[in-house]
């Protein structure tokens, strides 16, 4: 499981935090000193329309990173 915290943006600001199945996504909208629970079967992915800092805390017992499933861009719906 990982955690996302997005800070240091101006007001207008906003951070599309991308999660779900692959083939099933969903979007959350984030804004400034925001956090958001990205579970470990999700893929997690954010774009900002400007800049933006984050925090990035990780749980969990894997430390081997060897169970990640690579998806294809043309894959994500």
């Amino acid at each position: 499981m990982e955690v996302y915290l997005y800070f240091e943006m101006p007001e207008d600001a906003f951070v599309m935090h991308y999660m779900g199945e692959p083939d099933e996504t969903r979007h959350i909208v984030m804004r400034n000193e925001e956090a958001v629970i990205s579970p470990s079967w999700s893929i997690h992915a954010g774009s900002g329309t400007r800049a933006y800092t984050f925090i990035w805390g990780m749980v969990g017992e894997n430390q081997a990173f060897d169970d990640m499933d690579g998806v294809a861009m043309e894959d994500l719906r």
